[in-house]
């Protein structure tokens, strides 16, 4: 069933819709406001405050997810934070191989004196940090001391930004739940790790260590279901009117049936309804789940580089 409208809890979805052309179910008040949507809002115009917006919402999510591991009996991960001048912050979680939890970011120029510190403690502690940079911050003298010290630009990260009004479809078959109790919480970490590739060696512990993810201060956490089945996880974090789009992922043999978009779709709308101002959300540059956040109304807001060991 479609419904014309987001307050009714049902939500459509529309990507580039001819203006000349009329869709069957779709009032002309929908269109209307689907359509406001694609034009360019001042919210999302292109600036340096509204990076800084959204990696503010980022590091505070990624801090908090250390804070979780940090507070394990004996910190068996490891899980650190360094902070060092004007937004510059390096984390750490040296028995956990994850990218975004071992990375350095918010340089900018005049900070390159700060890098070779940074890449020694990350030597110390045996773990290959990865630098992030962004248009606006980054200066060439950051580069070249990178490239000095054995880094080199790997890779792109894509980030996207939106507005928390956009109207949302569930595709067929897809019902999205927040995850509210235990058991709720025991499916979503099922969807979680079959998402993200965990070995079963590493799902017992991977499961205790995070089961406080559900009672985290600003954290909401969804279940994707397909025809019932538990097919992908994904989690919101509101941080300064800002809604941060993190960590989403489907069972790969779910995939192409619509749970990533309609994980989108419901953080969203549940965005909208906490006050946010904006939505943003970060993929590699291209991915499917790049092309699903322009899909749900979001824009890229800028590519970010990575800088990783060679």
């Amino acid at each position: 069933m479609v419904s014309e409208s987001a307050a009714d809890g049902k939500l459509i979805f529309a990507a580039r819709l001819d203006e000349r052309q009329t869709y069957p179910g779709f009032s002309q008040r929908t269109m209307g406001l689907v359509r406001a949507r694609m034009t360019t809002s001042p919210k999302l115009v292109p600036s340096l405050g509204l990076i800084e917006r959204i990696l503010a919402a980022e590091n505070a999510y990624t801090l908090s997810r250390l804070q979780v591991l940090e507070r394990i009996p004996g910190n068996p991960i490891g899980a650190a934070c360094r902070r060092v001048d004007d937004g510059v912050v390096a984390f750490i979680a040296r028995h956990l191989p994850s990218p975004s939890l071992n990375s350095v970011r918010g340089l900018g120029d005049g900070h390159a004196h700060h890098i070779a510190p940074l890449v020694e403690w990350y030597r110390a502690n045996g773990v290959a940090g990865r630098f992030e940079m962004v248009p606006g911050h980054y200066a060439a003298a950051l580069g070249r001391e990178l490239a000095r010290l054995g880094y080199f630009h790997s890779g792109f990260h894509a980030g996207l930004v939106g507005e928390p009004d956009v109207p949302t479809a569930m595709p067929p078959g897809v019902e999205v739940e927040r995850v509210a109790g235990d058991a709720a919480m025991e499916k979503y970490l099922d969807a979680y790790v079959a998402g993200w590739g965990f070995p079963a060696s590493e799902h017992a512990r991977f499961k205790q260590n995070v089961r406080p993810w559900l009672h985290q201060p600003g954290w909401s956490l969804y279940l994707g279901r397909i025809d019932g089945r538990e097919a992908g996880a994904a989690t919101l974090y509101v941080h300064d009117k800002v809604g941060y789009l993190a960590d989403a992922a489907t069972d790969p043999a779910l995939r192409g049936r619509g749970a990533h978009l309609a994980l989108l779709g419901r953080r969203i709308a549940d965005a909208g309804a906490a006050g946010v101002e904006l939505v943003c959300s970060g993929a590699e540059f291209l991915s499917t789940s790049h092309r699903n956040m322009e899909r749900a109304g979001m824009r890229l807001a800028f590519v970010r580089s990575i800088w990783t060991p060679l």
